[in-house]
C-alpha cells in the first residue's frame, strides 16, 4: 500500500510545506504542481508584506494570480507574464523585484477542454464546471477564454500600515463595470478541505486581450465560452517566516471573512 507523503521544509525566510499525492509520476508531478505564497487566511488577517520576489515565483508557474506588495491591487498570471492592476483599474507588467505576501501559481497545461452553450452568469458557469469535473477532491487550474458580455471585477488600494484585516480594506475596492469585452479569465477551483489555505470553490480574476485593465472576477455573463481545466495533484505551500505571521489570528481560516470578500 502507497503511503501520501507529507514533508515540511524550513528554508528561511519562508516555511515551505510541500503535500504530493500518490499514484503520480515524477513528470507529471512537474506539470500539476501549484505552488502558493502565503495563505488566504494569513491574507485575510493583514500580513500583506511580501516575501517572495517575482523573479522567485516564475521559476514556479507561469500562470496563476494573487495580489503584490502592500495589497496594491490584484495580480494576474498568464503565458509567464505578470500583471499589477491598481485600484484605478490600469493593469502593468510586474518588476522582478516587486514580492508578493499572497500567490498561487503553476505551469498550466490544459488537459480538459468544455465548450459553454447559451450565455450564462457567474453562478451558473460554477455549476457547470462541478457537473462536468470528475472529482472535487483535487484543485483546479482553469481558463477561459471569449467575449464576455458582461463582466464586473474589482481592485483594492495599497494599504498602509498598521495594516487592516482584508475585509477592512475592501471597503475601499474599486468595481469596474464592462460590456462585451474580450480577454482572458485565469484562476483556480479548490475543494472546501482547503478552506483557510486558499479560497473555497471559484477564484478567479480577468485581463482584457490589450492587457490594459482587468481584476477579480465579481460577476458576469458568459456566452458560449472555451474553458480549459488541469487537475493538481501536488502543492507546494511557502508559509512567511514573519513576526507577522506568527502573531495573526488565523483562527479556523477565517472562513467566514474570505467567503465574505471573495464572493
Amino acid at each position: 500500500m502507497k503511503l501520501k507523503h507529507y514533508s515540511w521544509m524550513i528554508s528561511l525566510p519562508l516555511m515551505t510545506l510541500s503535500i504530493v499525492l500518490p499514484g503520480r509520476t515524477q513528470q507529471n508531478e512537474k506539470l500539476t504542481v501549484l505552488f502558493q505564497v502565503s495563505t488566504i487566511s494569513a491574507l485575510a488577517a493583514g500580513v500583506y508584506d511580501g516575501n517572495v520576489s517575482f523573479k522567485d515565483l516564475k521559476k514556479h508557474g507561469d500562470f496563476g494570480l494573487g495580489t503584490v506588495n502592500a495589497l496594491d491591487g490584484e495580480m494576474i498570471g498568464l503565458d509567464g507574464k505578470f500583471y499589477q492592476i491598481k485600484s484605478n483599474g490600469v493593469a502593468s507588467l510586474i518588476p522582478d523585484s516587486l514580492k508578493s505576501p499572497f500567490a498561487a501559481v503553476t505551469f498550466f497545461k490544459p488537459q480538459k477542454s468544455i465548450y459553454l452553450q447559451g450565455k450564462i452568469n457567474y453562478q451558473q458557469l460554477q455549476q457547470s464546471l462541478d457537473k462536468v469535473l470528475p472529482t472535487k477532491n483535487y484543485a483546479y487550474a482553469i481558463r477561459i477564454q471569449g467575449n464576455f458580455p458582461v463582466l464586473k471585477f474589482r481592485s483594492v488600494p495599497k494599504q498602509s500600515p498598521p495594516y487592516p484585516p482584508l475585509v477592512e480594506a475592501v471597503k475601499s475596492q474599486s468595481v469596474f463595470d464592462l460590456r462585451n469585452v474580450s480577454g482572458t479569465i485565469i484562476g483556480f477551483r479548490t475543494p472546501s478541505y482547503m478552506q483557510g489555505v486558499n479560497v473555497n470553490g471559484y477564484h478567479l480574476h480577468f485581463i482584457t486581450t490589450d492587457r490594459k485593465t482587468g481584476g477579480h472576477i465579481l460577476d458576469g455573463q458568459f456566452q458560449n465560452a472555451k474553458v480549459e481545466l488541469s487537475k493538481i495533484s501536488n502543492i507546494e505551500i511557502n508559509l512567511p517566516n514573519t513576526a507577522e505571521f506568527d502573531k495573526a489570528d488565523l483562527g479556523d481560516g477565517r472562513a467566514a471573512e474570505v467567503n465574505r470578500v471573495e464572493r
